[in-house]
């Protein structure tokens, strides 16, 4: 019988508690009540990251320091400048063609990025969603040319692209569509690695409830799985834009004065020297802080695509 009465009291002393308290039970802070994902304590936390953010914000500090000091100033080894100056980044328009490379880079990684992305989710979605012969091969084909070194498929592109010129009558060396065909070549197995990887997250179910509406493949395609892959394609392009940006091999030798890249254009400028003694440091780095501009405000404008679409997906 007492042990029946202590069963019943209970509910009764617990609504009790919950009437005096307003409805909410003070919860007292357990020892196991902490944060058990952190494997360092805070201020160790603090000093690794304060270690991590001075190792990358010191040459970036010094390539904008030294990009509004003197030549002399900076080849004494000056880190801050003496007296600031903004001449540099007036004066890097007329030692080299930068404005004329920067469009020329901008048209070339541009189209390779729009072209790769488009063509990699149309290609991932055909490899994701259908079955057929060689779709393994096709796959595996795609990780493999990703271990190719550039510097091996130099001269056969080169040869290639002679051939055709030589067959045909059509000039492909020197011409910005030329450069645009050699970097696709090199960004499209990588964006549709990304979006393989990707699509495959997606679910199913949605694809399959808008089959059973009567919707086709290509209808599914534009309509659904599009929409959902933003952040993929944006990962995609992103990573193409890049190899266009930052390629120096290919377009030293696919290029003519005219349809230079502004990574050969920085080439250039770093072997340019005034009065034949000290080289323009501080030009170089002007026009090395003009050119990142370009690629800095593309991470900030997509950043949250970005990390969606390196996030997201699963291989299997």
């Amino acid at each position: 019988m007492s042990a029946f009465s202590t069963t019943r009291t209970r509910p009764t002393a617990t609504l009790t508690e919950s009437i005096t308290t307003g409805g909410a039970r003070k919860r007292t802070k357990r020892p196991y009540d902490t944060d058990v994902t952190r494997l360092l304590p805070r201020w160790l936390l603090v000093v690794v990251i304060a270690v991590i953010i001075a190792f990358i914000a010191a040459p970036v500090l010094y390539i904008l320091f030294g990009s509004v000091n003197s030549d002399v100033a900076v080849a004494r080894g000056e880190y801050f400048p003496s007296e600031f100056t903004l001449a540099n980044y007036v004066e890097i328009w007329n030692t080299v063609a930068l404005g004329q490379g920067l469009v020329n880079s901008l048209l070339t990684a541009g189209a390779v990025a729009v072209a790769s992305a488009a063509l990699a989710v149309s290609t991932a979605y055909v490899l994701v969603r259908f079955r057929f012969l060689g779709r393994l091969t096709i796959l595996r084909g795609l990780l493999a040319l990703q271990s190719i070194p550039g510097t091996l498929l130099l001269l056969p592109v080169f040869v290639v692209f002679a051939n055709i010129a030589s067959a045909t009558g059509v000039q492909v060396i020197g011409t910005r569509w030329g450069l645009f065909v050699t970097y696709l070549t090199f960004a499209l197995p990588f964006s549709t690695w990304v979006m393989v990887t990707y699509l495959r997250g997606l679910p199913k179910e949605l694809e399959e409830a808008a089959r059973i509406d009567g919707a086709s493949s290509g209808r599914i395609l534009r309509s659904v799985v599009l929409p959902l892959s933003w952040p993929g394609i944006v990962v995609s392009a992103i990573f193409a834009f890049l190899l266009g940006w930052n390629d120096v091999l290919f377009s030293t030798i696919m290029t003519t004065p005219n349809t230079r890249t502004v990574a050969v254009v920085l080439q250039v400028l770093g072997t340019t020297q005034e009065g034949g003694a000290v080289p323009i440091y501080g030009q170089m780095m002007a026009a090395s802080i003009v050119c990142a501009v370009p690629v800095v405000a593309l991470y900030l404008i997509f950043q949250r695509y970005l990390v969606g679409g390196l996030t997201a997906g699963s291989v299997k």
